[in-house]
């Protein structure tokens, strides 16, 4: 019985977002537009640096699949998450964040010292996201956290490709699509970052196995996927590797394959601020679509809805209101 629309697994971090202008990021030499794993030290570094910035921060738990199963469950479809959180202050801000957001998940009993996951996301003037993630105890994300009995109880597995970065975290993808496919479950992919698919392409593809039934990708990291600069070889690549697929091309829309028919996905035009948790929301409200039964063009056009919003606002999720008012005025039932 599927008691799930989706069980993700991936990083949980909370992120601290700050306005920065182009010329610092080069002065931190940070790169644009892409997340880095920082350790301690760097992260520290940045810190100093951004000292005069913090009193503007802004501050939200995180992570790519956390983020996704958070947009589906307020849209109203049932979740679950795995990832690791430490015993400390972050750690409860996490799992209440989870709670509050109606997501079932992993933590059942006492959690490992340590320090939760923490993602410095700098926002220059054009909204593009810069993100320097320090993994903490997310990196130690094993097998251990999986249930198998909550993915063969959910309709999709979704599985965040930062995963590929720890050996531990990448062990724990594939066992979890193993479950899934052993249960029938479909599953899910996000390329997740330009970076996963050019250094971890080996791990990627171990994380998919034979195939995937659906990818999430942006354009770059279909046509990092494909090594090519021509998107229809990208969409030709991609099918090698799923059923089905989503790309999303930012201000050009998306192309959604549904197995048979590719679909353009019109954008939506917003005044964009701040595009952190926009492939995550796109990615969460396109599951909760087909999930409900829509087909992948409908799916498609409310992602991209949803994905605008959060582009309009700062921070990875919106009020939790505003996912109510966003379905009932989309869907008519």
């Amino acid at each position: 019985m599927t008691k799930y629309m989706a069980y993700g697994i991936g990083a949980a971090l909370v992120d601290t977002e700050i306005n920065v202008q182009d010329s610092e990021l080069a002065q931190m030499n940070v790169e644009k537009g892409l997340m880095t794993l920082v350790d301690e030290e760097r992260r520290r570094e940045l810190l100093d640096h951004l000292e005069g910035h913090l009193v503007k921060a802004h501050h939200a738990s995180g992570g790519s699949a956390g983020n996704s199963m958070i947009a589906m469950a307020l849209f109203g479809g049932p979740t679950f998450m795995s990832c690791k959180v430490a015993s400390d202050t972050d750690g409860d801000i996490y799992i209440n964040d989870l709670e509050a957001a109606g997501v079932d998940h992993c933590f059942k009993g006492d959690r490992d010292e340590g320090t939760t996951g923490k993602c410095l996301v700098l926002i220059t003037p054009d909204a593009e996201r810069s993100m320097n993630t320090y993994l903490g105890i997310s990196e130690t994300l094993s097998i251990e956290q999986l249930d198998a009995d909550a993915i063969a109880a959910s309709a999709y597995l979704y599985i965040e490709g930062y995963l590929v970065t720890s050996p531990t975290g990448r062990a724990a993808a594939i066992k979890a699509r193993e479950i899934a496919e052993s249960a029938n479950v479909k599953t899910a992919l996000s390329f997740s970052d330009p970076g996963m698919v050019e250094f971890f392409r080996d791990g990627i593809q171990e994380i998919i196995g034979e195939k995937m039934d659906l990818v999430f990708c942006n354009e770059d990291e279909a046509l990092g996927w494909a090594q090519s600069d021509r998107l229809d070889t990208a969409v030709q690549k991609i099918k090698e590797v799923a059923e089905t697929f989503v790309i999303t091309r930012g201000g050009e829309g998306a192309l959604a394959y549904d197995g048979t028919t590719l679909h353009n996905i019109p954008s939506q035009k917003v005044d964009a601020v701040d595009t952190n948790g926009a492939g995550d929301m796109f990615a969460g409200a396109f599951l909760y679509a087909i999930t409900r039964g829509e087909d992948f063009s409908t799916a498609g056009r409310f992602a991209s809805l949803a994905a605008a919003r959060i582009v309009a606002n700062y921070g990875p999720r919106l009020p939790n209101p505003d996912y109510i008012s966003l379905r009932a005025d989309f869907f008519t039932d």
